[in-house]
């Protein structure tokens, strides 16, 4: 895999180099193709967690065109990484002045105001990036919305937007364990567990809050085989983790 990206950040780089060295007959498309690559690249490194490099990926899109939207949101997006809230807030909200209508600009920015306890902000943004028809990944906002919704406490709303999610994209992991975590909360044992076990099925690597879900939920539903068995997987992967302690110590 790691050999695949490498060869992926090779092409992209030929990529940037081919549209520097371009003729001069349509130097602002070709500012605004440099700038695309570069923020492409940008994009592959914050998913790297190579976070200085990508912000220097991002400053090379800005010199080619400083009017290139998608840039300013993936800087917004390295900023909030780096927990540089201001900075990451006055750059989405400069991919929007640029481009109202950018989906992914609205995405992303409603994804920053839930994480900082602004849910209730960050629905309409969500909203916003569903209305264009050309949005090529609407399940994700459905997901973020979903997510924020839960994080409000507005679970019905959470419910339907995991659907909407769902639907444009087939047992979508998040979505079920987003399902799992509010039939849970519901009282709905044996629900949670067909979304936690459909969810378990499509995760390689479940984190510690979500082993212990799986616990609590498949011992609310009487199968004390599947708890135990995500408990071992929690002792195993994670052992001192606060969800850890609680499963020893039985609460």
């Amino acid at each position: 895999m790691k050999k695949l990206m490498l060869s992926f950040l090779s092409i992209v780089a030929f990529m940037v180099i081919t549209v520097q060295q371009a003729g001069a007959s349509e130097p602002m498309s070709r500012a605004t193709e440099s700038a695309k690559v570069h923020t492409e690249l940008a994009g592959l490194y914050y998913e790297r967690s190579q976070i200085g490099i990508a912000l220097a990926e991002v400053d090379a899109a800005l010199q080619a065109d400083k009017n290139y939207a998608p840039a300013y949101y993936v800087r917004g997006l390295l900023h909030m990484a780096l927990r540089e809230d201001k900075e990451a807030e006055d750059d989405f909200l400069q991919s929007l002045r640029l481009d109202k209508n950018d989906s992914e600009a609205h995405n992303n920015y409603g994804w920053f105001l839930c994480q900082r306890d602004r849910a209730k902000e960050s629905i309409p943004h969500f909203m916003a990036a569903l209305k264009n028809p050309l949005y090529d990944t609407p399940e994700r906002a459905y997901l973020n919305a979903g997510l924020c919704s839960m994080k409000m406490g507005e679970l019905k709303h959470a419910q339907d937007f995991f659907d909407r999610a769902m639907v444009l994209q087939p047992g979508m992991p998040m979505a079920l364990l987003g399902m799992a975590e509010m039939s849970f909360a519901n009282g709905e044992f044996k629900v949670a567990k067909g979304y936690f076990t459909r969810y378990a099925q499509k995760s390689d690597t479940m984190t510690a809050e979500q082993l212990w879900l799986g616990v609590r939920i498949e011992r609310s539903a009487g199968d004390r085989n599947a708890a135990e068995s995500y408990g071992m997987q929690l002792r195993k992967r994670y052992p001192d983790a606060r969800e850890t302690q609680l499963f020893i110590y039985g609460e």
